[in-house]
């Protein structure tokens, strides 16, 4: 397998799992947050012998009411914990979680045989040639998705993965409407990554914090496997692998 195609990582029928590596002080789930290159490297084999095909390493905090670091300090917290990552498990794809142009070119110069760039803004970090998770700001995931899949085509951005953006610019209703009709986003042809682990649209209604939000999170996760997710975003692997399995089994005999 080519390690930086996603769409040939999602070419198995079984969804694969995204680790969630946060190398930041304020992620709003405070057990996500790593503070060392040597804990980053320790988080990243375990979740890969729990079952992560594929890590995404994010240094600068985008939750609600969240203020950005510059770009110098994401950078700082970014390119050690690339390097030693794959230093430690050189076979496994690596996605950056960044939002910024300047970021993205930085991390796909020094390990561009390697990574994916997984961006929040809808499109601005997107390369030519590069990796790509696409993740929709915006309320309205279908209309937002035929505008912008032709408009990275023309950029030279084919290999996509589809990201719906729970949590961003969405009240809890709007996400569960999108997750209800998540299965029409499989007329373009793209994996569809799935990103609600432990977030808002879980631990609000349910009046909890982040940290009690597992089983909310697999009760979503289950939702979103039926609806035909490729890609599963999550902290917490081993949960979201039982997940799988068990949808597994469900679809095998339905």
């Amino acid at each position: 397998m080519d390690e930086r195609s996603l769409k040939s990582l999602c070419d198995s029928p079984v969804p694969v799992i995204m680790g969630i590596l946060n190398v930041t002080p304020d992620s709003f789930y405070a057990a996500s947050r790593l503070s060392s290159v040597d804990e980053v490297v320790s988080r990243a084999r375990q979740m890969v012998a729990d079952g992560a095909a594929m890590l995404d390493v994010g240094a600068c905090s985008t939750r609600p009411q969240s203020t950005p670091v510059e770009e110098d300090e994401e950078l700082r917290r970014l390119l050690p914990a690339l390097e030693a990552i794959h230093a430690a498990l050189p076979g496994v794809p690596l996605s950056v979680d960044t939002f910024r142009p300047s970021v993205a070119e930085e991390c796909v110069r020094r390990f561009g045989s390697f990574l994916i760039i997984n961006d929040v803004s809808g499109g601005e970090a997107a390369l030519a040639g590069v990796p790509y998770v696409l993740m929709c700001p915006t309320t309205d995931p279908e209309s937002f998705f035929d505008e912008r899949i032709p408009q990275l085509a023309e950029k030279g951005v084919t290999d996509i993965v589809l990201d719906p953006g729970f949590g961003f610019g969405k009240t809890v209703e709007d996400n569960y409407r999108i997750l209800s009709h998540l299965s029409n986003l499989r007329h373009f042809g793209l994996p569809v990554l799935v990103g609600v682990s432990r977030k808002s649209m879980i631990y609000k209604p349910l009046g909890i914090t982040p940290a009690e939000a597992l089983n909310g999170t697999s009760v979503l996760h289950a939702i979103a496997l039926q609806q035909g997710a490729d890609i599963l975003r999550v902290h917490d692997v081993p949960a979201a692998v039982q997940c799988i399995r068990l949808n597994q089994l469900l679809t095998a005999y339905s």
